[in-house]
């Protein structure tokens, strides 16, 4: 069973950067898609980023063009570079792994963006 670990989350200015990383710990046979969402306080949970195993990327419309999702495979990681952070970005963030036969997500990294 795979169980992702995020890590990297924190305060952060606005404007400012961070950026999350997300490993997969367990018995790992195989990783596909991978992705990252994120859920602000009295709101549901939303898609942030994807990236399939080929290295195919797809990006919610408010975070596009600020935020890149990669991976290495060779680790079994995910990250996340955050930038240009904006307040409405604060929520915790989860990571999420398709291993072919279920869904995996990690307990959540909390970004807070204030001054």
């Amino acid at each position: 069973q795979v169980q992702p670990v995020e890590s990297g989350g924190g305060l952060v200015q606005p404007g400012g950067s961070l950026r999350l990383s997300c490993v997969a710990s367990g018995i790992i046979s195989r990783l596909d898609t991978m992705g990252w969402y994120r859920q602000a306080p009295g709101k549901e949970r939303e898609l942030v980023a994807l990236i399939t195993s080929t290295g195919y990327t797809n990006y919610a419309d408010s975070v596009q063009g600020r935020f890149t999702i990669s991976r290495d495979n060779t680790k079994y990681m995910v990250y996340l570079q955050m930038n240009s952070l904006k307040p409405e970005d604060t929520a915790v963030y989860y990571c999420y792994m398709y291993t072919g036969l279920a869904d995996a997500w990690g307990q959540g990294t909390q970004v807070t963006v204030s001054s």
